[in-house]
């Protein structure tokens, strides 16, 4: 009998403490917290004070260093693959295709030589490591402040940066078969045979490459017979 009723008096207890905690937070309720950075130093000084914000209309302010949404600069990429090599993940998918002459420059001076048929971030399957960035020789590939880009369809996750469409794509593959082509018909005429002016065929004069100079001769070894020793 004595242990109901004092789980009675403990609950009674337990029911004041709590009821006098949540009045206590509903009165300090009328102020707000400031908004402030986390990189000061009294941010974990607040300790009062509401902190919900009506979220989309109010944000709360992100570091300028911090790892979020993959961007791409296209104008300055030089498709170099460092990227995708280097990504854990897998998420960097690029396809690139060879050009014959130079395309352009990039902001830095460095020679794009390079078509980008394809160049995808799928930032569902990013762990924002931030090593793409690090390894990228012309820095055209960065982390935005972008952080808020959650969807229903996983597939919108998925970022093309192409500045070929599928048909100018396929254009520039022809177009650099073709150069590869040509270049091994030019290979083969210049080490074949050269017609001569009355219609008859005569080999041509081997390359300057494909003479091999003649090794040395050793001199001939004749044996001689020692003088006798005294």
């Amino acid at each position: 009998m004595n242990t109901y009723f004092k789980n009675i008096q403990q609950g009674i207890s337990s029911t004041i403490t709590g009821m006098r905690l949540t009045f206590r937070h509903l009165r300090q309720a009328h102020s707000r917290r400031k908004a402030n950075d986390v990189r000061k130093d009294d941010y974990f000084l607040e300790q009062t004070g509401m902190v919900t914000l009506q979220y989309p209309h109010e944000t709360m302010p992100v570091p300028d260093n911090g790892r979020y949404q993959l961007h791409n600069e296209m104008d300055d990429c030089i498709v170099c693959d460092k990227c995708v090599k280097i990504c854990p993940v897998d998420c960097i998918e690029i396809e690139p295709i060879r050009s014959s002459e130079e395309i352009g420059k990039a902001s830095d001076g460095s020679s794009i030589r390079l078509y980008a048929a394809k160049f995808d971030i799928d930032m569902a399957k990013c762990c924002y490591c931030g090593l793409c960035t690090t390894v990228c020789p012309t820095e055209c590939l960065t982390m935005t402040s972008e952080y808020d880009f959650s969807t229903f369809d996983i597939k919108t996750m998925l970022f093309e940066f192409a500045n070929l469409t599928p048909a100018q794509a396929e254009e520039k593959r022809q177009l650099w078969e073709q150069y590869q082509a040509e270049k091994a018909q030019s290979k083969v005429m210049g080490r074949g045979s050269s017609v001569i002016s009355d219609g008859l065929v005569e080999p041509k004069h081997a390359l300057a490459e494909d003479i091999k100079p003649a090794a040395p001769k050793r001199p001939v070894f004749k044996p001689t017979i020692k003088p006798p020793t005294v």
